[in-house]
């Protein structure tokens, strides 16, 4: 269970090597011992994320988990929640991908729908099954501030955003009252191994602060968060830009 003050004692990250995720279990390692379950394909990248947890104090367990391949979904959910009660879930898998090649190559477009809203769907439908069997917990998803208006420059990939936001915010609703919380966490710009090489935007953020964020809302039972959080304010301001002026933006 979740204590007073915002502590779980058992953490799930699917996408068991994502720099916010490790991230954010490292913030909870801070505050106590946790039971840390990584979710993802086996690799020696799952293996070093699972050594770094363990250097930091967690009890680590890896689940073998592939976001395209939805017949595995359910099972590795199950799985992770076989060894005993998870309070914090995190889904933190996704692709950016080549945004160019995107809007013109299937096979590209595919990928990003596939892993960025399809299987943040069907990881969400089965959290929400093993979380009302167990009666309480709470569901962390990593959304981004591009789903909140399409731009040119990265349409696709925030059109998958859009729709992980909109299942999320839904399933707020549709686990309220059942003792479970849900929290959409809209990072803007994160300094990481898939943003190498890209001009950061302005507002841009570390894996670690994006973590603060999730802890901090994770504890307040905020449903909704933006990282860092003046993006909320500029999104807002954005979202009522008319289009031929927003399309002259150098966003």
């Amino acid at each position: 269970m979740i204590d007073a003050v915002g502590h779980p004692t058992s953490l799930l990250l699917l996408g068991g090597t994502s720099e916010i995720g490790l991230a954010t279990a490292e913030r909870y390692l801070e505050g106590g011992p946790v039971r840390v379950v990584l979710a993802g394909r086996q690799s020696p990248r799952l293996a070093d994320a699972a050594a770094r947890l363990t250097r930091a104090g967690a009890t680590v367990e890896t689940v073998e988990f592939d976001a395209r391949d939805a017949a595995v979904h359910t099972e590795a959910v199950r799985k992770a929640f076989a060894g005993g009660d998870i309070d914090v879930a995190v889904v933190a898998f996704g692709v950016l991908g080549d945004q160019e090649k995107a809007w013109q190559d299937i096979d590209a477009a595919v990928e990003l729908a596939e892993v960025n809203y399809v299987a943040a769907v069907s990881v969400g439908v089965a959290l929400a099954t093993e979380f009302r069997r167990q009666g309480h917990g709470h569901l962390v998803a990593l959304s981004s501030v591009a789903a909140e208006r399409a731009r040119r420059s990265n349409f696709v990939y925030g059109s998958t955003k859009a729709g992980l936001d909109a299942f999320y915010t839904g399933l707020t609703e549709a686990l309220r009252g059942e003792g479970i919380g849900v929290t959409v966490v809209r990072p803007g710009f994160v300094h990481t191994k898939m943003t190498e090489g890209l001009s950061p935007a302005p507002l841009s953020t570390t894996p670690e602060a994006v973590a603060d964020v999730i802890v901090s809302s994770v504890a307040s039972g905020r449903e909704q968060a933006w990282a860092p959080a003046p993006l909320r304010f500029v999104m807002s301001a954005l979202r009522h830009v008319p289009r031929p002026i927003f399309r002259r933006l150098p966003l």
